[in-house]
């Protein structure tokens, strides 16, 4: 991940959360864009609101270092448990990164299911 990020974005990052449950690391220009979108929304959007209140209170900008590490800020390590082994994702236009256990058991409550597969299909996956 570290090339493709450096590479296309280059090392500038936002390392934050909505839930709390992991950590969601955005390239620093899809961040902005981000609160762009965000900014276009009402001032009353509660659902803004909230997002934003959380996406703050977990976040941090930071930078990859030359090993590609990030610091994560300390509440979002202590309450998303990155600690031990965790696991990474790319998303898309950002990654994220979980606890192994809670994401094991994420998968375990929330199984894919066949209307999933019929949701997917709709959209030519």
């Amino acid at each position: 991940f570290r090339r493709i990020l450096e590479d296309r974005y280059g090392p500038e990052v936002f390392v934050t959360s909505v839930q709390g449950r992991s950590t969601l690391l955005y390239p620093i220009s899809v961040w902005d864009e981000i609160e762009q979108k965000l900014a276009a929304l009402p001032s009353t959007s509660q659902a803004r609101k909230r997002y934003v209140e959380r996406v703050s209170y977990y976040g941090q900008q930071g930078r990859l270092d030359s090993q590609a590490r990030i610091v994560i800020p300390p509440i979002l390590r202590k309450t998303a448990g990155m600690e031990g082994e965790v696991l990474v994702f790319g998303s898309i236009d950002h990654l994220e990164i979980w606890n192994r256990q809670a994401f094991e058991s994420k998968l375990a409550d929330d199984p894919f299911s066949d209307e999933d597969f019929a949701a997917l299909a709709d959209g030519g996956i």
